[in-house]
């Protein structure tokens, strides 16, 4: 047997050695009320050959994004990702370096780190970013602590147009909940956050575009947080739109966080991702994760070293900012090696044809009776309000061969108001042919 290698022998000497006759008696202590009886009710085992057809048949069942038309977004988004990519991170190089301890024979990592590094702060118009982060949502939950730490404030004004999962992260990671103010849902983004401030708050957390594909005025919000002393996070959910909008750093965000997985990393079933974060450099001491720094060697040569760690396993428990090290490396290769592919200029192209098949299908589809755009404005992803149940849309149109986008109610469910809302997505992989056969399903199905 693969996984249980000892023979009837060795299983004796080992009872032996440890005084018992029988392997059951290593359970005496367990009283009887409490143990089963009977045989657990699962299949019997299966060959090698056998699990492999199941599985097959199994994944079979799976409906792919690239199998039809597709537009659903929501924090995960679809775009090509170049051949170049998965070649280059499945080096073994890559692919079996893990944290790199000892700089002189993980250069290679190093510089990689440092190259990402350098990219997020220039994406995000910040001074300095960390080596990444588990994904967006815990970015994000990890700058809420930095900013209570930063300021010794614990409240905390939390945008109703977060994204419900990075919110749900959010409260399970910030302790006291009570230092939550949570904005009421507004699917339209016109909400007062400043109404929240006062003495007491650490931060401001706002999402561009947030979860209804809403751009936000991150200047006006920057200006209301540094008014009462607070400070102004940002999360970005589809990094693309950092290609074409302005940077939140340029804007007077404190913190930047991001999901970068539409650089570099295809869907995969919800992951792994790579969170972004990034921060002035006097905020630096405060910041999680690591940071990977440039040298000279003894030669005056070019060299990378591990310049800053904040993790528990590499200083005091006690003055650790997180845990948070063992972190997304191959992700952020993928992540760097895409962007590198693109240029500026190719990601300012990429970010203009998003938004431009955003507009166009958006257009096309406030034609059918009883569509209407929710949004003010939008970069690749808007929400719509349906004459029905956005849900029952979606199953519809997914048995038309079209994935429509997410419902809101699917994320929002104790919210009734929010039941005919669905939130489209459009990226470069959208094609003309695509659009044809979403509008068309979903003017029958409204039917």
């Amino acid at each position: 047997m693969r996984y249980l290698p000892h023979s009837e022998a060795d299983r004796q000497h080992m009872r032996a050695v440890i005084g018992i006759s029988r392997t059951e008696d290593l359970f005496g202590a367990v009283p009887d009320d409490l143990r089963l009886g009977h045989a657990v009710d699962l299949p019997g085992h299966k060959s090698e050959l056998e699990v492999d057809r199941y599985m097959r048949a199994l994944a079979g069942r799976n409906r792919t994004a690239g199998e039809g038309p597709f537009f659903v977004g929501a924090g995960a988004y679809r775009h090509h990702v170049p051949a170049t990519v998965d070649h280059l991170i499945q080096r073994s190089e890559f692919l079996t370096a893990y944290t790199p301890y000892q700089p002189e024979i993980s250069q290679g990592t190093l510089q990689t780190l440092f190259e990402f590094q350098t990219q997020v702060a220039h994406l995000t118009g910040m001074e300095v970013a960390n080596a990444s982060m588990y994904d967006g949502s815990t970015a994000l939950a990890e700058a809420a602590l930095m900013a209570q730490r930063l300021t010794r404030r614990q409240k905390l004004v939390v945008s109703g147009g977060v994204h419900p999962q990075y919110r749900d992260v959010l409260s399970t990671y910030v302790s006291p909940k009570e230092g939550l103010w949570l904005a009421q849902t507004d699917v339209s983004g016109a909400e007062d956050l400043a109404a929240g401030l006062d003495s007491e708050t650490a931060a401001i957390i706002v999402q561009t575009p947030d979860f209804f594909g809403n751009l936000r005025d991150v200047k006006a919000l920057a200006d209301a947080a540094h008014a009462h002393g607070a400070l102004l996070i940002v999360s970005v959910t589809e990094v693309i739109s950092l290609g074409l909008i302005e940077a939140p750093g340029a804007l007077g965000a404190d913190i930047v966080v991001a999901e970068g997985q539409s650089l570099g990393n295809p869907l995969t079933f919800g992951g792994p991702y790579v969170g972004l974060l990034a921060t002035r450099n006097a905020y630096v001491r405060q910041m999680p994760g690591r940071v990977c720094g440039q040298t000279v060697d003894a030669r005056g040569e070019r060299g990378f070293v591990l310049t800053l760690s904040t993790r528990e396993q590499h200083i005091r428990r006690e003055k650790a900012t997180s845990n948070i090290c063992t972190n997304s490396g191959l992700c952020a290769l993928a992540f760097t090696i895409h962007l590198s592919l693109l240029g500026e200029r190719g990601l300012t192209r990429l970010a203009r044809l998003n938004h431009k098949l955003a507009r166009d299908l958006a257009q096309r589809l406030m034609a059918i009776e009883g569509v209407e755009l929710v949004n003010r404005s939008f970069f690749n992803e808007f929400t719509l309000r349906l004459p029905k149940s956005a849900a029952n849309v979606v199953d519809d149109l997914a048995r038309k061969g079209v994935l429509g986008g997410v419902p809101v109610s699917r994320l929002l469910p104790q919210i009734p108001e929010v039941e005919d809302l669905l939130v489209v997505a459009v990226t470069e992989t959208s094609t003309e042919s695509d659009f044809d056969d979403y509008v068309a399903a979903l003017a029958e199905v409204l039917k």
